[in-house]
């Protein structure tokens, strides 16, 4: 890859808690600002040049399929009728790329690095603040900012007497934070309104200190969102104002089910209420996930696949999970269930229904009782 670098920044974040206290300081310190030249002689080009064709070539769909994905896009957010040069985090960020000189670099990446250091969980490390054109592409630069937390316990091989020598402030590239502005949508192509964010899944404190950043709602996220605005219109077109106490009731009972990690069947709509709403997700976006658990049963399939392919019922007091399909194949592990010869739905359901609740009870699928001969046992 062409990548010409102009200038970089190299800042260290100490944090520390002092002895006999439980207060905790944090500092920073400017190491250096390099040129181009300067660069390209340093010991950073090695450590970092495959870290920046890593994060433009980094792939990031702008809705996400997990809720705090470790890639993800943000939108600089303006005030209606106003500008993207009215946004703050944008500003700065322009500010950066359009400097010519080490000293106006090196003092807007001062403030970008303070604006880091007044973020909850700062942890010790390097910050670097870089701009570089992909000259196949482009003529403007790209802004780079990478954070590599210190990591814990390193050494280097001394000498036979020593064994080791251990080392304070080791860096990781495998560990590096990055942003990169703008978000090169595809090859070619810079989206001036957003940036491309890469961190630890579980980390938030990376992207808190761009206050004026927004991030799309994961597609579960939005998703659930969507649902429960159905149910709350469906609530509020159901009762009159005359049965306000049923109303706020079922509201309730909504707000409950909605905030539960595992929720159960709510016998709420019938089912052709469920598949309108059903398929009105499913326009938005087909391969919508639909996954329960019936019992110890885990079922996986597609949102769109329920009421074609996917059914619930219940039967004798119990609920009943009906999957057809043109194929049945089995994956890994040999069982005897493959060699089954399938009886009818029918013949089923009595026996389902003759159990009775007790789950210990196992009952063979109705067949026509005849006299067993030599021919007919298995043959192991």
């Amino acid at each position: 890859m062409d990548l010409r670098m102009h200038f970089l920044s190299f800042f260290v974040i100490n944090s520390q808690t002092e002895k006999d206290s439980e207060a905790s300081f944090k500092a920073f310190k400017h190491y250096q600002t390099l040129s181009s030249d300067e660069y390209e002689q340093s010991a950073l080009k090695s450590f970092l040049d495959d870290e920046f064709v890593r994060i433009l070539k980094r792939k990031v769909e702008k809705y996400q399929q997990s809720s705090n994905p470790p890639t993800k896009i943000g939108t600089f957010m303006v005030q209606p009728g106003y500008e993207l040069s009215s946004n703050m985090n944008y500003h700065l960020f322009q500010r950066i790329r359009e400097a010519t000189d080490k000293e106006r670099f090196h003092a807007l990446s001062d403030e970008l690095i303070r604006l880091y250091m007044d973020t909850s969980a700062v942890r010790g490390g390097a910050f670097i603040v870089a701009t570089a054109t992909w000259n196949t592409y482009f003529n403007e630069p790209f802004l780079f900012i990478l954070k590599c937390d210190f990591e814990p316990k390193i050494a280097t091989i001394s000498d036979e007497v020593q064994l080791i020598k251990q080392v304070d402030m080791a860096i990781s590239a495998k560990t590096i934070k990055s942003i990169q502005y703008p978000h090169m949508s595809e090859e070619g192509i810079l989206e001036h309104w957003e940036l491309k964010i890469n961190q630890a899944s579980h980390a938030r404190y990376f992207e808190d200190f761009l206050k004026y950043v927004s991030y799309e709602k994961s597609i579960p996220e939005a998703v659930n969102e969507q649902v429960v605005e159905m149910v709350q219109t469906f609530i509020e077109q159901k009762w009159e104002p005359e049965h306000e106490q049923e109303r706020v009731k079922a509201e309730q009972a909504i707000e409950i089910w909605a905030a539960s990690e595992k929720r159960e069947l709510q016998h709420f709509w019938t089912p052709q209420e469920v598949i309108e709403a059903q398929s009105v997700l499913v326009e938005q976006k087909e391969d919508l996930p639909l996954q329960f658990k019936l019992d110890q049963v885990q079922i996986k399939g597609l949102l769109a696949h329920f009421a074609s392919s996917i059914h619930i019922a219940q039967h004798n007091g119990k609920y009943v999970a009906i999957i057809e399909g043109d194929n049945l194949q089995f994956e890994k592990g040999m069982s005897p269930v493959e060699l089954l010869t399938p009886p009818q739905l029918v013949d089923i359901l009595p026996y389902i229904a003759a159990k009775q609740g007790d789950e210990d009870q196992v009952l063979n699928p109705p067949t026509e009782v005849k006299q067993q001969t030599d021919d007919d046992l298995p043959p192991w």
